[in-house]
């Protein structure tokens, strides 16, 4: 029954730690991330913290190493050997009750020849009288006395076999009793006995076992937890707030000084006005100074709609170009967009070739296949190569125009402003950083086009060279300029490292045209020829 009850106790036991594990797992599963590996977070504490997670799964085995280890090799062990135990002493209480019916069934044929012996004993008395008494009548005839001897004897013969039969019975169950409570008993409990004790020794047995099924898991849990403090000292702040940082940065440059605008030009001044200065602070900054000053309105709606920190975020809509995102980070999208399809283009290339040369072997051997089965998957490759051509060509588009908007913005603008070609109502902080969208719609020139927003400045930015086209160019996208081959431009805004020169017409139609396109020739000394850092 102990045995029962233990064997109980360790399948509760297994029970918990099944469910713990379970548990445990569920956990993981539910704190584990749902997106695909090439868009997890790289933050250190959010590695450190799946890390954990991973330690705390291979945990979780560890437990339901142990409810396994007790349900075989104790539990399983316990039951299989209480059924052993319940035979066996099935067996050894049978061995006693037979020897206690033997010794029964001695007793009793003895007790019936004692029995039996007194019934002679008390019948060969009577007989005896009786002979006595006829024999000592005088009116008896000697006939009934011989009669009555004659049963005398009888009887006591008949005694005297009985006392023989009876004293054998006594004798014989007088012996098994002695083998009984001497041997035959005395062995049953010595059975019995040992069968205790090597219950007992299995207890102890299972004991142990039921430590070690925990106990070996010890090293393996404690390099669960050693991972676990590991991945805790794996966070790095430092590296976290540059991921930061450079998830977010938008690619702007911070805004410049206003101008000063002098509204006075047209008032009558004495000589004393002359210490009124004409050039404005900001202008004079902008001449030798580090920064440049992207058009505020522009940057500021951006940077309100889409970067500012501390206002409401907006949902960004899952756009094919990533046009929602800031342009530093729509530049790395694109990018790695374009090295993917890349990679996918060179599979294909690398699958249409081996098709080719597997078909040129079919064609020269043609016992080893039919060359015109293959017709059918080179066909299919071709076309998947066409279709990632098209997608890479699309992609680089989009690529080239965000590169060309982060390049040029700052340095644009910066040019016209140091020629005082920006118009007034641009300049207006009440139009620049309102966060009233009415505003934002009365500024004149504010249009969002690949390159830049300016191309009807009131005011036209100074020559600076020309150039010849040495291709015709369609300028397909919005801001570009079509030119035809051998057309002479005027030159207007220099190339900033991204591939486009702003070039005029000689209708004054203004736009980019790639650098690679034209052969340009600046002018040495030409007013508003500005130098780009």
């Amino acid at each position: 029954d102990f045995l029962e009850r233990y064997a109980k106790f360790v399948k509760e036991r297994l029970d918990i730690e099944q469910n713990y594990a379970k548990q445990l797992r569920n956990l993981v599963k539910k704190y584990s991330p749902k997106r695909p590996k090439d868009e997890e977070p790289r933050f250190t504490s959010c590695l450190s913290f799946y890390s954990i997670l991973n330690e705390l799964n291979d945990y979780a085995g560890q437990r339901e190493v142990v409810a396994e280890e007790m349900a075989h090799k104790v539990y399983g062990e316990l039951m299989r050997y209480s059924q052993d135990l319940k035979a066996e002493r099935k067996h050894h209480l049978q061995e006693g009750r037979k020897a206690q019916q033997y010794l029964d069934h001695c007793w009793k044929q003895m007790d019936n020849s004692k029995r039996k012996f007194e019934r002679e004993c008390k019948e060969a008395e009577k007989s005896q009288v009786t002979y006595e008494r006829l024999d000592n009548d005088v009116n008896a005839t000697k006939s009934e006395v011989e009669k009555a001897k004659n049963q005398y004897y009888l009887r006591t013969h008949m005694a005297d076999e009985s006392k023989n039969e009876y004293a054998a019975q006594l004798q014989n169950f007088n012996g098994e009793q002695w083998k009984h409570f001497n041997n035959a008993i005395p062995h049953i409990f010595k059975n019995l006995q040992g069968m205790d004790e090597r219950r007992t020794v299995k207890l102890g047995e299972t004991y142990r076992s039921f430590a070690e099924a925990e106990r070996r898991v010890i090293p393996i849990v404690s390099k669960c937890l050693e991972g676990m403090v590991s991945a805790a000292k794996a966070v790095d702040e430092r590296r976290d707030s540059t991921i930061v940082v450079e998830s977010f940065k938008s690619g702007f440059d911070p805004p410049g000084d206003f101008p000063f605008e002098d509204f006075s030009q047209n008032l009558s001044r004495t000589g004393s006005d002359g210490t009124i200065s004409n050039t404005p602070k900001g202008d004079r900054d902008r001449d030798g100074g580090p920064g440049s000053r992207p058009d505020p309105k522009h940057a500021t709606s951006k940077a309100k709609n889409k970067l500012w920190l501390f206002g409401k975020k907006p949902k960004a809509p899952s756009l094919e170009d990533f046009s929602h995102l800031p342009p530093e980070q729509r530049r790395k999208r694109l990018q790695q967009r374009i090295d993917e399809l890349s990679k996918e283009l060179q599979k294909e290339m690398d699958q249409r070739d081996a098709l080719n040369k597997m078909k040129d072997v079919y064609e020269k051997n043609p016992q080893m296949g039919d060359p015109n089965s293959l017709q059918p998957k080179i066909s299919e490759t071709i076309c998947n190569m066409e279709k990632l051509r098209s997608e890479i060509h699309k992609n680089e588009t989009w690529l080239s125009e965000v590169e060309g908007k982060q390049s040029s913005r700052g340095d644009r603008r910066h040019s016209a402003d140091n020629h005082h070609h920006t118009p007034q109502g641009r300049e207006s902080p009440e139009g620049s950083y309102t966060d009233d969208t009415s505003q934002e719609h009365h500024t004149p020139h504010h249009r969002s086009t690949p390159f830049d927003d300016e191309f009807d400045d009131d005011d036209p930015l100074p020559v600076i060279g020309h150039c010849k086209a040495l291709y015709s160019f369609d300028g397909q996208n919005e801001g570009t300029l079509v030119i035809a081959e051998d057309e002479v431009l005027y030159i207007i805004e220099e190339d900033k490292g991204d591939g486009w020169t702003r070039a005029r017409k000689q209708s004054g139609e203004e736009g980019y045209v790639p650098t690679s396109y034209v052969e340009i020739t600046l002018e040495k000394n030409s007013k508003g020829a500005v130098t780009y850092i």
